[in-house]
């Protein structure tokens, strides 16, 4: 059991085992029982231990994934936003919009189902799907299987759509460059105060969905302060995946930051 996020070890259906330990049971069942008598317990130390198991080994393999990224010169970013933000469509048309000029490969992140890839694929981008199954985010394990999929000393891009979560996936580096955190105009403008530490390590927010704000009450100023409140030197474009809207300041970040890799 990943303890900072509750996904099951047996419920990820890649083709690797993980090395997940599984205290939750125990600590469940532990807590509740010596809480009902009064006593203490040690579980919650365990928890903490093992914890800090669990992600000093993502760590140790997402420094591994960041260096074959730095030898290889490729450009990783880590998409991550909660369900329904636009991830997948921001990704399609910057796909269509980039391909001529930028080699791109997608990881896509989804507890079920290939419909993502399918459309990535339509793209005519190299993609590869991981199914996390119960689990709610990707990890550095995931990613350098998916790997194996790409011709590394091909790419200029990688472009990893996490699993729709704006919790878990904050406290798991995947060796990426940077964190691209995606917010919607359907969502509250309080997101970023919501969930902290997924706006802090994002380097860029995307405002998505910018069409629909005669439609829908969004503050546009507040969001942004709220953010910059959590994490002042973020970057945000307001885009629309659906119209095109503000994505050319989109294209020209990523752009720049892949030439200088």
């Amino acid at each position: 059991m990943c303890t900072t996020c509750g996904c099951g070890a047996d419920d990820h259906h890649h083709d690797h085992d993980h090395d997940h330990h599984d205290p939750h049971h125990d600590h469940d069942h532990t807590n509740g029982h010596n809480h009902e008598h009064g006593h203490t317990s040690s579980s919650s130390s365990k928890t903490i231990s093992i914890e800090a198991d669990i992600l000093a080994k993502n760590n140790r393999l997402a420094r591994e994934n960041r260096n074959l990224f730095f030898r290889k010169g490729v450009f990783v970013l880590n998409l991550v936003s909660s369900p329904g933000s636009g991830k997948t469509t921001i990704l399609e048309r910057t796909l269509t919009d980039m391909k001529e000029k930028l080699r791109f490969a997608v990881i896509e992140g989804d507890q079920q189902t290939d419909n993502d890839a399918v459309r990535i694929a339509a793209t005519g981008v190299p993609v590869k799907q991981v199914n996390t199954g119960s689990g709610c985010h990707l990890d550095a394990h995931m990613v350098a299987h998916a790997l194996e999929a790409f011709d590394m000393d091909h790419l200029d891009a990688l472009l990893i759509e996490n699993v729709g979560n704006l919790v878990c996936p904050a406290s798991f580096d995947l060796g990426e460059n940077h964190k691209v955190v995606v917010l919607s105009v359907t969502e509250g403008e309080d997101k970023p105060l919501k969930y902290p530490a997924m706006f802090h390590n994002a380097d860029v927010m995307l405002l998505n969905k910018v069409d629909l704000l005669p439609h829908v009450d969004f503050d546009m100023e507040k969001c942004k302060e709220m953010a910059r409140r959590v994490n002042p030197d973020i970057q945000i474009f307001d885009v629309s995946s659906r119209t095109g809207e503000g994505m050319d300041g989109w294209y020209g970040w990523l752009a720049s930051h892949t030439r200088e890799r």
